[in-house]
């Protein structure tokens, strides 16, 4: 839901201030209004979270253990850096490099974690493992590349698009060729396959951002992302049949990527084509983030259903086996059939 809401800050003040969308005449308040109600968002849910870290401590660590939920401790700290990019120019005009430091510490320490799993943790392993969900774990750092280019600090943003740009290529083979024995995501988080288009989209506003022009290798990366809007877009079925849930807000924040990618692409390339795409990729991801907020808003608050899918990703009940466990089994094992031999 942050996500959401700050990626849509962007995206109004990237159409404020890109000079091929100036026949919009967009007003500056939209982007000031939509970043209030993100920073309100985000203070509301860091309060909810800490509330749970200090009653729930135990939910929280074994979410960090989940493989799934774990991806969603970067989501928080990508909702800061959208709200800094996407800050009002009535407010600031300029970010200090120190804030860009404040947000990807965290972001960092996660990935040191994380990828070291990717690499060595048996079960942790990104073969074993691998789900769209991951890709959070991988746009942090073309969106931490972005804020540093925009504060000016290009050697700590070009370190993390590195970071970002290896690690992506490794994740999006691994999950085109997920094995069948691997656990399949349940149909109520499906809408997570919409992060196939978050890092591409946002990898190439942030290289535009540190090389100064919508190059090659931004095009190479918004060609990549609009393939694959293409392609998820043509699956219909593929996003139908389950009812509402959080999970849903995956939509947001890689429509609005793509967007505000294909802003800047109509920057570089204008005609009347390019144009018209970017006004409309931009409505349906304004659309699609209203939709949902009024959505979540009904469902919280007056119907009382805000989660009824999330068993899907529900850590289980079942304690592992341990080796004493085993042996026990086994020694058990061997008495009964001993005796049945008798």
């Amino acid at each position: 839901m942050c996500l959401g809401v700050g990626s849509q800050a962007v995206l109004w003040k990237t159409l404020a201030q890109t000079p091929s969308m100036e026949f919009l005449h967009v007003p500056d308040i939209i982007n000031l209004v939509l970043w209030c109600v993100g920073l309100l968002t985000q203070i509301t849910v860091f309060v909810v979270y800490t509330l749970k870290c200090i009653f729930y401590f135990e939910a929280v660590r074994r979410e960090y253990d989940h493989p799934v939920r774990v991806n969603f401790f970067f989501a928080p700290w990508i909702a800061c850096m959208f709200l800094a990019i996407g800050v009002p120019p009535h407010i600031t005009t300029t970010l200090h490099p120190a804030i860009w430091c404040v947000f990807m510490t965290p972001i960092l320490c996660l990935e040191l974690k994380i990828y070291g799993q990717w690499m060595s943790g048996g079960s942790r392993r990104l073969s074993q493992v691998a789900n769209p969900s991951n890709y959070l774990a991988v746009v942090g750092n073309f969106v931490g590349a972005l804020l540093g280019a925009t504060t000016g600090w290009k050697e700590g943003a070009i370190f993390f698009f590195a970071v970002g740009l290896a690690h992506y290529l490794v994740l999006f083979v691994t999950l085109y060729q997920r094995l069948p024995t691997n656990e399949a995501l349940p149909k109520e988080l499906h809408p997570v396959f919409f992060l196939f288009i978050a890092a591409p989209s946002v990898a190439s506003v942030a290289w535009e951002k540190i090389q100064g022009n919508f190059g090659y290798v931004s095009k190479i990366a918004y060609f990549i992302s609009l393939f694959l809007y293409t392609s998820l877009v043509v699956r219909l079925n593929f996003f139908r049949g389950f009812r509402f849930s959080v999970a849903w807000w995956a939509y947001t924040f890689p429509m609005t990527g793509a967007a505000v990618a294909t802003i800047k692409y109509s920057n570089e390339v204008r005609h009347p084509i390019t144009q018209s795409l970017a006004v409309v990729l931009s409505f349906i991801a304004s659309l699609t983030v209203f939709s949902l907020l009024l959505t979540t808003i009904l469902h919280a608050f007056v119907w009382g259903t805000l989660f009824p899918n999330d068993i899907s990703i529900a850590i289980t009940h079942k304690k592992r086996k341990t080796k004493k466990n085993k042996k026990s089994a086994g020694g058990k094992k061997d008495t009964i059939l001993s005796k049945l031999s008798l």
